[in-house]
């Protein structure tokens, strides 16, 4: 479908056939699927130690793609605007190795979803966190194989910078005391918006002013991208734009005995309407 793929990644850890990626992404699924279903009557694990060495080992995965990757594309005086995929030599193929390593950290990034189904927190498992998930090591296999540098580089660059502070995130929200000083999960959302938004800039750039780089790869990256845009604006309003309204804020009793930002007599109030409404 792609033509011929390019020859420097021949014989690369699970680049030669698609069926690998593919079945490691069925059993991703299933796992998802079964693994709720089996921890639906179970008390959901701590994992606080797995997901401290997990988050911190992630972390330190994309520290090193993020610093392997802008001193490979400057060693290969990358343009900016648009890099083809064969002018730098040897910085190519240093490039290429290191996006194998991006490639196959999103086959290591399916664990989060894992430990999702086991914590039991549900309310996670978003058809944006799945649909990401599963379609980026599947998209990057494709890269891989028939754009394994150039211009790909840009955007596993600023994702592994997004990463760094993401998975650091993640990290620090497991240990109790630590959670208080992490105000910024909003602003980290805000990061991952603007690092979409760029890369669809740069890859458009690339169609603006071509260099040689397959049109048709532009194309699809730009459409993707603009799908992850859509439905993280859609995660960003719900998440962060729906609050409780002045109105409703203002029948809350003034009191001392404050639950989650609400007096008690408010969570009172609202079982009782919930149970009159499901009495009727």
């Amino acid at each position: 479908m792609f033509g011929s793929r390019d020859s420097r990644v021949r014989g690369w850890l699970l680049l030669d056939s698609y069926l690998p990626t593919f079945f490691l992404t069925v059993i991703y699924l299933l796992s998802i699927w079964l693994g709720t279903m089996f921890m639906k009557n179970r008390p959901a694990f701590s994992l606080r130690g797995h997901l401290i060495v997990y988050n911190l080992g992630v972390t330190v995965l994309s520290l090193y793609m993020l610093i392997e990757l802008i001193l490979s594309s400057w060693e290969g005086g990358y343009n900016l605007q648009c890099q083809n995929l064969v002018s730098a030599g040897e910085a190519d193929i240093r490039v290429a190795k290191v996006l194998w390593w991006y490639y196959f950290s999103k086959a290591i990034e399916f664990t989060d979803t894992i430990f999702f189904v086991l914590r039991k927190k549900n309310s996670q498992i978003t058809f944006l966190h799945v649909y990401h998930h599963a379609t980026m090591f599947n998209i990057w296999w494709c890269v891989l194989n028939w754009i394994p540098c150039g211009q790909s580089f840009f955007g596993p660059t600023l994702n592994s910078f997004i990463h760094v502070l993401m998975y650091s995130y993640y990290g620090l929200s497991v240990i109790p005391s630590m959670r208080k000083y992490l105000w910024w999960k909003k602003y980290l959302t805000q990061a991952q918006l603007i690092q979409f938004l760029l890369t669809i800039i740069h890859t458009l750039s690339a169609a603006v002013k071509p260099c040689g780089f397959p049109f048709g790869c532009l194309m699809f990256q730009s459409s993707y991208m603009a799908t992850l845009v859509i439905l993280f604006i859609n995660f960003y309003i719900k998440t962060y734009q729906k609050r409780p309204s002045r109105t409703d804020m203002k029948k809350i009793p003034p009191a001392t005995e404050i639950r989650n930002g609400f007096h008690k007599d408010y969570f009172a109030a609202a079982n009782g309407v919930l149970n009159n409404k499901k009495a009727q």
